[in-house]
């Protein structure tokens, strides 16, 4: 995805790469829920929290037009 900004593509292109982490970890977990593995889950709950964190760190240095077109589009 391009930025709007051509000097945030690279704070863009990592927050897209936290993001896209994020759900992926959050599908995994959701399937480990459904199935009742709850050791699963605690992992992957594990990880959805540090991609977010990373996703959250990488969107603070962006405009909320950078952020709205990032989530609208992921």
């Amino acid at each position: 995805m391009k930025s709007i900004n051509p000097k945030n593509q690279k704070l863009v292109n990592k927050s897209i790469k936290w993001l896209l982490k994020y759900n992926d970890y959050n599908t995994q977990r959701n399937i480990c829920d459904n199935n009742g593995d709850e050791k699963g889950w605690n992992k992957l709950n594990k990880k959805c929290e540090l991609s977010y964190d990373k996703y959250l760190e990488s969107i603070e240095l962006l405009s909320k037009r950078e952020i709205k077109n990032i989530e609208n589009n992921y």
